[in-house]
């Protein structure tokens, strides 16, 4: 099997597996202290990439890294939490396929991208998709639901302004060293945030809790800081365009995760991510750019 299908094939697994971990996470522990942990471990794992890009990376760049980890990694990592305490995993892992939609719409909301037809095509039809999940799924059928549903799409709407800001500001930079040191100077506010939200105060003598614990390392170690480093070699090895085809192996193995965990998952959502992943196809076609997800 080609070095590029094998990290494709990973990078699908990992990142597809974060949505489930999450929700394992917060059978014990609060959506803050899972999102903070996350942060927490994967600035462990990438601080030797952090050393090298203290030295790499310019002074003056550091403001924008700094605001790259939060849009990139920080904020969509709480809103994530948070709304995965009202929604499935499943669905939190079909809503974030829209991320392509929001790198274009930010493009040119923010960055003055010109917008061919193929985009505003495929942006309709992914909302369109985005709608009929709605329709379909039962949990966002409450209010709250709706709102927890909606912060998924405020963490996507992160990701695309991010993906733009490094493409605009940030070009040149290795991937890698942005996330790392972007990683490091969140972590100082990811610490805060575990500690004043209590963390010290659970019984770390049951089994329980240690499961919880583990999915939140799972997350900051892999999802967040391997999979950033595979992603990274995944660009070098099949190509940007090659690498944002990840966009569509995420849902489908959050989808098959959300099944094994005991989620109701029927016809009408799988039909709802065609239609999202039909409209995510429309909009990149021919489009060069590439996600850094967190």
């Amino acid at each position: 099997m080609p070095i590029k299908w094998l990290l494709f094939i990973v990078l699908s697994i990992i990142w597809g597996s974060s949505f489930i971990l999450m929700k394992y996470g917060l059978e014990n522990l609060g959506a803050w202290q899972v999102a903070s942990l996350r942060i927490i471990c994967a600035a462990l794992v990438l601080i030797p990439f952090a050393l090298r890009a203290t030295r790499q990376i310019p002074k003056n760049k550091w403001g924008l890294v700094f605001l790259s980890g939060l849009l990139g990694s920080f904020i969509p990592a709480y809103l994530f939490c948070i709304a995965e305490q009202e929604i499935d995993s499943s669905v939190a892992g079909i809503l974030n396929a829209l991320t392509p939609i929001f790198v274009i719409l930010s493009g040119v909301l923010f960055f003055h991208q010109k917008v061919p037809f193929n985009k505003i095509l495929g942006i309709a039809v992914a909302f369109g998709g985005c709608i009929l999940l709605f329709l379909f799924h039962a949990a966002p059928a409450k209010e709250s639901g709706f709102i927890h549903a909606f912060l998924i799409l405020l963490a996507t709407i992160c990701y695309g302004i991010n993906v733009n800001l490094v493409h605009k500001y940030l070009h040149g930079i290795s991937s890698i060293l942005i996330v790392s040191l972007s990683m490091l100077m969140n972590s100082i506010a990811a610490t805060i945030l575990l500690l004043s939200d209590g963390f010290l105060n659970h019984s770390f003598t049951g089994k329980a809790i240690w499961g919880s614990l583990l999915a939140a390392f799972l997350l900051g170690t892999f999802s967040t800081a391997l999979a950033s480093i595979l992603f990274y070699k995944l660009i070098r090895t099949g190509g940007t365009v090659f690498s944002s085809m990840v966009t569509y192996g995420i849902p489908v193995v959050a989808m098959l995760w959300g099944l094994f965990y005991g989620e109701n998952i029927g016809a009408g959502q799988v039909f709802s991510l065609f239609i999202i992943l039909a409209g995510v196809f429309i909009a990149n076609k021919n489009i060069t750019k590439h996600l850094i997800k967190e």
